[in-house]
């Protein structure tokens, strides 16, 4: 397959606190913003991602993995290397891979942010007085985790299925709780 002279592929491999954090999407929204094909997932080593597209955007993305990351992420390391593009078709998440050394850093339980105070506390919201609101930014980690990578599959919360609505936040990628575990 031919490229253009300016796409550019990566690897990025990062660890640290990035699973339960919202990181996923982050990565996610990254990636539409600057035009990048490839995929993300959460491995039992931390996040892989792998991106192509514009050079200068794929430099401004990883740029902004290290420098902007979702509020309750703590990046340790961040390895990024040159690969060849595969002529990706569009972004993804694509389902965890524990085929690693487990060596992912679990994130703690996380206080109610708050935008989900805000919701429990306002009686037209459908979240109004429910005790157990949470998003990628707050809510049980640390307490609901069986394994790694940290997926609802691999929590307390798996024999629990979503309700239609909470399906489509989850599923949306504008939503913060697009692609919340808890």
């Amino acid at each position: 397959m031919r490229m253009q002279a300016n796409i550019a592929g990566y690897q990025i491999k990062i660890q640290g606190i990035v699973q339960g954090v919202g990181f996923r999407p982050h990565v996610y929204r990254l990636a539409h913003e600057y035009e990048l094909k490839g995929w993300v997932l959460n491995s039992s080593a931390g996040v892989l991602i792998e991106a192509e597209g514009n050079i200068d955007n794929l430099n401004q993305f990883a740029r902004r993995l290290v420098d902007d990351p979702p509020p309750m992420a703590i990046i340790r390391s961040c390895q990024i290397s040159s690969i060849e593009p595969r002529g990706c078709q569009d972004f993804t998440i694509r389902q965890s891979d524990n085929q690693d050394e487990k060596t992912v850093m679990i994130s703690p339980d996380i206080a109610t942010c708050a935008d989900c105070k805000r919701e429990v506390l306002d009686p037209h919201n459908r979240r109004y007085g429910y005790p157990f609101t949470n998003c990628t930014n707050c809510g049980p980690r640390f307490t609901i985790i069986k394994d790694v990578p940290y997926d609802r599959a691999m929590t307390t919360m798996a024999p629990f299925i979503m309700c239609p609505t909470c399906q489509q936040e989850y599923d949306n990628p504008l939503h913060r709780r697009f692609h919340a575990q808890p």
